[in-house]
């Protein structure tokens, strides 16, 4: 419901109490006057009866019918009269006259009477008729008194009266005083108008003066001090203060409107200059990760290299603590990508229906011998469902959910199971274990960046504090929920909730486990362009070791002039920075042009910037960040040279 405006306010209070007072005066005196016509009607209806018995007297008294007729007759013409009748000692009727409707009502008898006739609004009255105490003659009248000494009664008068006269008379009256109180409240309605118009003006000029300062226009204050009609304004002083007030605020806004300019001036300096630095970290931050990638690449690949040679005992044994010191630093640069991947959005997910089943062997297989390492039970509940995920990110979750709970266990085992809820539309992938558990306060912390409860030291053994962010990120990234029960000391359970499909006929073996193929790198050529002399000597080296023939080529000239030579290498492997500002892309486009048949081709970079990756797509390459795994790089040149797709093989690690 609207409310009321000030104007319709004041109005209606200037106007409810002379409502009232009308209402009131006009029903005190319509009901006066009614009761006042009412006893008149009924003084004058009783005065006729009593007249009546009167001059009845005679011709009762003398039985004489034709002067009591004359009696009755003569009463019709007296007002709202509508029947009479003169009945004798015997309650027979001798005359009567008008419209006898209904029934008498009335009992004879000695007293007078009185009835109302409610449906016909009659009236009726009885009046007795006695004999005169007056003596003609005592010897021969007959006496006429009762034993009492009461004269006798000679008969009885009846007259029916109409109300309908009153009534008509209270309808006017009470449509006077209907008319009476409509102009008095008509009246009311003009003096309240006026009376609120002269209240309203003054209020409704402070009103619209607020309004336009309130839009910034202070030209409002000479109108006011210059017009000579508002000089009578009760309110004038008012609306003269609240100019003062506005002009104060005006300058005071002025004043905040230059403070707020050289604030936000030195504000937009100072985000210049955190823009410039942020560049300038971000550009060194690529820098230092390019320059840090390309030795660890190296290192890696020499070390690989290295573990291939015979050696002897004490030897290996520090071959084997090179080779975990750099798989450490592997898993910090890769999960550093992961999560610069996830941040920029450019992980490719290609959700596609698949068996739940193959996933779980994987699992399985690559898990086995990290359990029985750490004298743990592995258990891995098959599964025949089909869901609707991304097998490879998927798979990395699980990789590192169940990862982490053998990590995180040193008695009793890990559990990985599946559940349909939801009426079998989702399912539930369970992860338990019986490891230290995680205290309430830390369970939202654990999915962040580097953060590890209980590893204030940084032991690698423990992880990189990565894991788990990966893991979140990446089930957002699917739309799968993800939530954490745990209590300290019994253990931890991670629930993973992903839609479930029907089974297709499409076969997913995007997570099965890997066949062994055996040495089928022997004598296969590759075409290796590096322009790092440390990190092409480590690939080739590590590629001599797999018995590949490698051609080293230091940019686009040495490639094309082992391709003059004739070579028809089966792979390029090609690093994305080369000498003189060349791209690996556009070197290795240029060399297919030249050679008959399409060669598979894999880019390896140090650069993790998303523009790379959304243009190696695009050129149809495959794309690997250093430093690059040997077991991977050898699997990856088995698919290639066997004229299989790897476009899966940088998925998130």
């Amino acid at each position: 419901m609207r409310r009321l405006d000030i104007r319709s306010r004041m109005l209606l209070a200037a106007l409810l109490p002379v409502i009232l007072v009308s209402m009131v005066l006009a029903v005190v005196f319509l009901l006066a006057r009614f009761d006042d016509m009412q006893e008149s009607y009924q003084q004058r209806t009783r005065s006729v009866a009593r007249q009546l018995a009167l001059a009845s007297e005679y011709g009762l008294f003398s039985g004489n019918q034709t002067q009591l007729q004359s009696v009755v007759r003569g009463a019709l013409r007296e007002p709202d009269v509508r029947w009479v009748a003169i009945l004798d000692a015997y309650g027979q009727v001798l005359a009567s006259a008008g419209d006898d409707v209904g029934s008498h009502l009335l009992a004879y008898g000695a007293g007078e009477a009185q009835a109302f006739d409610a449906p016909r609004r009659l009236d009726i009255l009885g009046q007795p008729v006695f004999a005169s105490g007056i003596k003609l003659d005592d010897l021969y009248e007959e006496s006429r008194s009762r034993p009492d000494g009461m004269p006798a009664q000679l008969g009885q008068v009846v007259v029916k009266f109409s109300r309908q006269g009153v009534d008509a008379r209270k309808q006017g009256m009470l449509l006077l005083g209907g008319l009476v109180s409509l102009l008095g409240i008509i009246f009311g309605v003009v003096l309240a108008a006026g009376l609120s118009r002269g209240v309203i003006r003054p209020i409704l000029r402070v009103t619209h003066l607020i309004e336009r300062i309130g839009r910034g226009d202070f030209s409002v204050a000479a109108e006011v001090r210059n017009d000579a009609s508002h000089r009578g304004d009760p309110l004038r002083d008012l609306q003269i203060n609240l100019l003062k007030m506005a002009e104060r605020l005006s300058h005071a806004r002025e004043d905040l409107e230059q403070q707020i300019s050289t604030a936000t001036q030195a504000l937009r300096e100072k985000k210049e200059e955190a823009e410039q630095a942020t560049q300038a970290k971000s550009r060194f931050l690529a820098a230092a990760s390019h320059d840090l990638r390309q030795p660890t690449h190296a290192l890696g690949m020499f070390v690989s290299r290295l573990a291939q040679l015979p050696h002897d005992g004490q030897t290996r044994q520090l071959i084997g603590h090179l080779e975990a010191s750099v798989r450490a630093m592997q898993n910090l640069l890769d999960g550093l990508l992961d999560i610069s991947r996830l941040e920029a959005q450019a992980v490719q997910v290609k959700v596609g229906p698949f068996a739940l089943s193959g996933l779980l062997a994987q699992l399985r297989h690559d898990l086995t011998q990290t359990a029985l390492d750490k004298g743990l039970r592995l258990r891995i509940r098959d599964s025949s469902v089909w869901v609707l995920s991304d097998a490879t990110l998927l798979y990395r979750i699980l990789l590192n959910l169940a990862g982490n709970a053998l990590r995180y266990t040193d008695h009793g085992g890990v559990l990985v199971a599946c559940r349909l809820i939801h009426g079998g539309t989702q399912l539930q992938i369970q992860v338990w274990d019986s490891g230290i558990g995680i205290a309430p306060e830390h369970q939202q912390d654990v999915f962040k960046e580097f953060y590890q409860v209980g590893n204030a030291a940084r032991d690698r053994n423990k992880g990189l504090g990565l894991g788990l962010s990966i893991v979140q990120r990446t089930a957002d990234l699917l739309h799968h929920a993800l939530s954490l029960a745990s209590r300290p000391g019994m253990g931890t359970r991670f629930e993973l909730t992903l839609p479930v499909v029907q089974p297709t006929d499409v076969v997913s073996d995007a997570a099965s486990p890997e066949r062994a193929q055996g040495d089928d790198l022997q004598g296969a050529e590759v075409l290796v362009i590096e322009d790092d002399a440390l990190v092409r000597s480590a690939l080739a080296g590590l590629l001599g070791g797999w018995g590949v023939r490698v051609y080293e080529a230091q940019g686009l000239a040495d490639a094309q002039q082992w391709l003059y030579d004739g070579l028809k290498p089966g792979v390029i492997l090609s690093d994305y920075r080369l000498q003189d500002g060349q791209t690996g892309i556009a070197v290795v486009q240029l060399l297919q042009a030249q050679l008959p048949h399409t060669v598979p081709v894999c880019m390896m970079s140090g650069d993790t910037d998303a523009t790379l990756m959304a243009n190696a797509k695009a050129a149809g390459l495959i794309l690997l960040h250093k430093p690059v795994r040997p077991a991977k790089l050898r699997n990856l040149l088995r698919h290639l040279l066997a004229g299989q797709p790897g476009d899966d093989v940088e998925d998130l690690r």
